[in-house]
């Protein structure tokens, strides 16, 4: 008993010594790569690598993938990433991956938002468009890829919806809060000193004055006419008829986009799957899902979670009820703007 005991004990403290060794060399590694970037030598850290989750096997011989990537929830970038700073990032980062990885023959992105805000969803845009001028990309809309989300979407080479999908609503909102009645109950008054007559111009502590109702409903006209630009570009559809029909902030079903030539088919995720093995002209490649890459950051934060006092939470997920921030300009279906 007493030599398993001395046993148990010197396999204990070999692990530990193990673990100390491998943290100190990580501090090390840290340190030196402190001092050479406080002593002028340049040092260039490698692009965080997404790993590569097998959703759908090929065949083993066949070194080809198609390379899924998602993109869920609200599009923002103050929405913090799995290997970055924003998610926007994260996906721009995605997609660069795929592009330059010789393996990828195709890309699948799989979009399940209803949209957010303008410039983020730009940058998405163009980091797609950037993708799909190397390989090709199938855009695969799931349950909701409306307004933000399907400009993203028309980056891709072949958009592909089920027909129960929730897409369109083309248009740009900007939301404010008028709480003057609200101040004048309870007493209270803004006081702000401003350098020019709309510096202030979505103040809700006060009425809205006609020029700066002019001035807004501008910006957004302009804002929209680029999301049309965008569609009536890629969909090779007029602008005019655009605008005058299905432009209007309007919602389609999968199955009526079609109908409309926003989508060029409808099916299920596997159906991607396949449509970029054709395009991509791999018929056995591996479909791998990228996923954020392992990272001693993330395994000390899932122990951190673990410890401390035990406690639960409710939160409801920033896609199911966006927190919209007043004077941003959105792409989003009129019913996510409380």
């Amino acid at each position: 008993m007493a030599d398993r005991r001395i046993g148990c004990l010197t396999i204990f403290l070999f692990v530990a010594l193990c673990g100390s060794v491998f943290v100190n060399f990580l501090l090390a590694m840290a340190a030196l790569r402190g001092f050479a970037g406080a002593g002028g030598v340049r040092v260039e850290e490698p692009l965080p690598r997404f790993r590569e989750i097998v959703v759908e096997r090929g065949a083993r011989i066949v070194p080809d993938r198609i390379a899924l990537i998602t993109l869920r929830g609200l599009i923002s970038s103050s929405i913090p990433g799995n290997v970055s700073d924003s998610m926007v990032e994260d996906l721009r980062l995605a997609l660069q991956q795929a592009r330059d990885d010789r393996r990828v023959k195709a890309i699948v992105l799989e979009i399940d938002s209803p949209g957010g805000e303008v410039t983020a969803a730009d940058q998405i845009y163009n980091a797609v468009t950037r993708a799909r001028a190397r390989k090709p990309v199938v855009v695969y809309m799931d349950s909701l890829a409306a307004s933000g989300g399907y400009y993203i979407a028309c980056g891709g080479k072949y958009l592909m919806a089920n027909e129960t999908t929730i897409t369109g609503s083309i248009g740009v909102i900007i939301q404010t809060l008028n709480y003057e009645q609200l101040f004048n109950k309870v007493g209270l008054a803004s006081v702000v000193f401003k350098s020019g007559k709309f510096k202030d111009i979505l103040n809700g502590a006060r009425p809205m004055t006609p020029e700066e109702r002019d001035l807004i409903q501008k910006f957004v006209i302009e804002t929209y006419e680029k999301f049309l630009s965008i569609v009536s570009k890629e969909r090779s559809l007029p602008a005019d008829t655009l605008r005058n029909n299905i432009a209007d902030g309007r919602i389609f079903s999968g199955k009526e986009a079609l109908n409309n030539k926003l989508v060029d088919g409808v099916g299920q995720i596997e159906d991607a799957y396949a449509k970029a093995r054709q395009l991509g002209n791999a018929p056995q490649a591996t479909v791998v899902k990228y996923g954020p890459p392992f990272s001693l950051s993330r395994l000390f934060r899932a122990f951190g979670e673990f410890g401390g006092d035990s406690k639960i939470e409710l939160q409801l997920p920033k896609q199911f009820v966006p927190q919209l921030e007043s004077g941003r300009d959105y792409f989003l279906p009129s019913f996510y703007a409380p």
